[in-house]
């Protein structure tokens, strides 16, 4: 089974295609708050999904990794409107430190192809 990988670079590929399953690499956002943040990183979800040729509604999985846990219910109220009914992924959600200061969540994707 072929392996295709997209906006590909040394360090890693944005989506990796393999079969039926769409792999996104962890997606972060601007702004200056958490929700500007995770409707940011959604939005790049939206995009590269669409680009693989899925959507929010075949999401198998999602890790969401916030910079400071005490944020959980700011991303989730985002989070819970951008998730379509009947459609929650499985999911997990942590505290870590994130690759720059500026960043306070990443998202991390797995789907299924639309169809």
């Amino acid at each position: 089974m072929a392996i295709e990988r997209m906006h590909t670079t040394q360090r890693m590929s944005q989506i990796v295609r393999h079969g039926d399953t769409i792999y996104l690499a962890g997606q972060v956002g601007e702004g200056a708050t958490v929700a500007e943040q995770t409707a940011d990183c959604l939005a790049s979800v939206d995009r590269l999904l669409a680009e693989a040729g899925s959507g929010r509604e075949h999401i198998l999985q999602a890790i969401i990794w916030l910079a400071d846990i005490a944020d959980f219910a700011q991303m989730n109220a985002v989070w819970d409107d951008w998730v379509p009914e009947g459609h929650a992924p499985a999911r997990a959600t942590g505290e870590a430190k994130l690759a720059a200061r500026r960043f306070r969540v990443e998202i991390i994707v797995t789907a299924a192809v639309s169809g």
